[in-house]
């Protein structure tokens, strides 16, 4: 076995001794093959210059049929998903020459952050209604509208403006060939972390399917924190919003006062 895959693969076990009792997986009863998968770390902390980072996970198919992974019957998909809260989408027209908000729809708990990387094109992978039931890809992602009443081609219109905007402003993201595999049954996946990546608990997730069914899945915690200064500002906001919106008034009638003084004419 080459040295690369040697190292590869204690990576994959040392991470997976570490990640154990954490992880959580299910399945299909009616296949052997399970899925073990790996991060080195399970906190990632970041400062305000943080430009984004690619994540990469380390997978192995355990009971796999030899002749099927030869002919490349098994794919795998990984997500990495964020925290998970209501958004709301709004639509703007122009009203006597200004752009006003028109109307607007919420989206019940959807990830702030969400990358995939996967062996192929995840339609090319399993069927779409497949997809849709799982909730893989953007574009198979559950959008709930929450209390809306009305005509069904505006549901189809906001959900299509949501995955459009988050894909734009690059919190979601997908890789089609990002996850590899580097033996037999030895995988590897680069899922990107955006440079606004949202703080809180993320997850991993890694999907294995056979002949486009599929097969195992398994999860694993991802822990965002935010540190440095920014840290301390989002902490103070939180937790103590009366003291910190002083802190701000403060700070702005200071501020201007400075300017004022600075920039007189006499």
């Amino acid at each position: 076995m080459p040295r690369l895959v040697r190292s590869l693969l204690a990576s994959l076990l040392v991470a997976l001794a570490f990640a154990a009792p954490a992880t959580a997986q299910n399945g299909n009863d009616e296949f052997t093959e399970k899925l073990d998968i790996g991060i080195s770390t399970d906190e990632i902390a970041i400062t305000s210059d943080f430009r984004g980072a690619d994540l990469t996970i380390f997978g192995a198919i355990d009971g796999f049929a030899p002749d099927l992974l030869a002919q490349g019957k098994y794919n795998i998909v990984v997500s990495l998903e964020g925290p998970k809260e209501s958004a709301t989408v709004r639509k703007k027209r122009r009203v006597f020459g200004i752009w006003v908000n028109t109307q607007s729809m919420t989206f019940e708990l959807v990830p702030e952050s969400y990358s995939l990387s996967s062996t192929r094109d995840i339609d090319a992978i399993a069927p779409a209604n497949e997809m849709n039931n799982m909730g893989i890809g953007v574009a198979h992602m559950t959008l709930s509208p929450i209390g809306y009443i009305g005509d069904g081609s505006s549901v189809t219109e906001f959900r299509s403006a949501f995955r459009r905007l988050r894909e734009t402003s690059g919190v979601y993201q997908r890789d089609p060939g990002g996850v590899q595999f580097i033996s037999a049954s030895l995988f590897k996946a680069s899922v990107r972390l955006p440079a606004d990546v949202p703080n809180g608990v993320h997850v991993v997730r890694a999907y294995l399917f056979r002949d486009g069914v599929f097969v195992a899945a398994k999860a694993l915690p991802l822990r965002v924190i935010k540190t440095g200064l920014e840290a301390a500002i989002t902490e103070a906001a939180h937790k103590h919003p009366f003291f910190y919106g002083l802190f701000a008034v403060l700070l702005a009638v200071i501020t201007g006062w400075a300017a004022s003084v600075v920039f007189r004419r006499d």
